[in-house]
């Protein structure tokens, strides 16, 4: 009894299982992937389909005077002629992004994965005819960036998905929802998906708070799914944009719009637990690709973004809408660059940190890795800064950039930096080393 004991127990660590009492229990290879995210901090989110030839919104068949039979005919007519996952995934790479997540499947139902299980996908309904994931599976892995999957859990299109709160308007009968016809058919989907594509960094949900209006609770039936998911790929992680505080058997903690513990949009404000942490952002101001939107956010903008981030130990997660022909626009592509370069001589005070010991300042922040403290002053106008660093002990402080000493007082609370002149530039980096 007692091996069988341990043989059970052994079995349910190797994949990750929820204990009697309903908690999930993290497999060691779930957790050394949570870590393992952690440290790369920085990835591109990719919001593509055919709503991108719209050249609007993601959200275009949302719209009341859409029809979900008439925008499926877009599909007869996509084909990104210059789509090269080899060319977006270097583009990524040299970034300085650690991983990408991309749209496998939007509110609107199009798949651009080869599915065996609907005929609206890009194998089949696209004259395109190539396996868009397939190909980008094959590029990270020969970059090195790690693949995470986007897939939404509502479906405008289907007329087995029960109605929700949005994409009323779609003309979809309303007398042919069908939960576990159309449940089944996402854990199809998703089993594809871990199966045919190789390592998988993350499943990233979207959708939940389709029914958050219900009068009855709806049950989205995730613990089943999750432990499918878990089961097939015990690293795979999965994050839910339910803008609620993480469910069980959920392995990272998503915040819309805003970084961990803000919540100007109105979509962030759960409380902060104790997961990973991502916060998904837009480059300019829409998820997919809009022609009208020139709003790209500035290169210091997306740099100190990056920054603030790491410092309230969370990912950012930056997204770029690509061009319905297949390139990605060029405005946000030189902003990339520009972060890229940022990277090459300043990562190391990002990647594989968490962070600081001194919380997030109107000033900037702090991160944290071995026996370094780096202090990221981002808006400063003084020559002193405080750091409330309590009874820790220094044994030096000077310029990350160029070794330079930093003189420092000490007292019972903290230490306070001593400039020559005021701090400059997108992020001024002092690095503190721990006695």
């Amino acid at each position: 009894m007692k091996k069988l004991s341990l043989l059970l127990l052994s079995a349910m660590f190797a994949s990750g299982a929820f204990a009697q009492d309903g908690k999930y229990v993290p497999s060691e290879e779930n957790l050394k992937a949570r870590s393992e995210f952690q440290d790369r901090k920085f990835g591109v989110f990719l919001h593509w389909g055919l709503y991108s030839m719209m050249g609007t919104t993601e959200w275009i068949l949302n719209a009341p005077d859409m029809h979900h039979s008439e925008y499926k005919n877009l599909a007869g007519a996509f084909y990104p002629g210059n789509f090269d996952a080899d060319k977006w995934v270097k583009t990524i790479s040299e970034a300085g992004a650690k991983y990408i997540t991309i749209t496998t499947r939007h509110h609107d139902g199009f798949s651009l994965f080869d599915t065996k299980y609907s005929d609206y996908d890009v194998m089949d309904a696209s004259p395109f005819k190539r396996d868009i994931i397939k190909e980008l599976a094959a590029a990270c892995e020969k970059y090195g960036v790690k693949l995470h999957l986007y897939y939404s859990h509502l479906d405008w299109g289907r007329n087995d998905y029960p109605l929700g709160r949005t994409g009323k308007g779609t003309g979809r009968p309303t007398d042919q929802q069908n939960w576990k016809s159309y449940y089944q058919f996402m854990n199809n989907q998703i089993t594809e998906l871990l199966t045919n594509y190789g390592s998988i960094g993350a499943i990233w949900f979207d959708g939940w708070w389709d029914h958050d209006e219900d009068k009855t609770p709806f049950n989205w039936e995730l613990p089943q799914q999750y432990k499918m998911i878990h089961d097939l790929q015990p690293g795979c992680l999965i994050g839910n944009n339910h803008h609620q505080t993480p469910n069980e058997g959920e392995d990272i903690q998503i915040f819309e719009r805003d970084l961990p513990g803000e919540n100007t949009a109105g979509l962030s404000g759960q409380s902060i637990g104790k997961l990973p942490l991502e916060s998904c952002q837009t480059i300019n101001d829409h998820w997919g690709y809009s022609m009208r939107d020139h709003n790209y956010k500035s290169n210091e903008e997306l740099i100190q973004m990056l920054v603030r981030a790491a410092g309230k130990n969370a990912n950012l997660l930056l997204n770029v809408g690509p061009q319905p022909d297949g390139n990605l626009p060029e405005r946000a592509v030189e902003r990339l660059q520009a972060m890229g370069k940022w990277l090459e001589k300043n990562g190391e005070t990002i990647y594989g940190t968490r962070g600081g010991i001194v919380g997030p300042h109107d000033w900037g922040v702090s991160t944290q890795k071995g026996n370094k403290l780096y202090i990221h002053v981002l808006n400063h106008h003084d020559k002193g800064l405080f750091l409330p660093t309590g009874e820790t002990k220094f044994k030096k402080a000077y310029e990350f950039a160029t070794g330079k000493e930093i003189k420092y007082t000490k007292s019972k609370e903290g230490i306070t930096l001593l400039f020559d002149k005021v701090p400059e530039g997108v992020d001024y980096i002092v690095t503190l080393e721990k006695k």
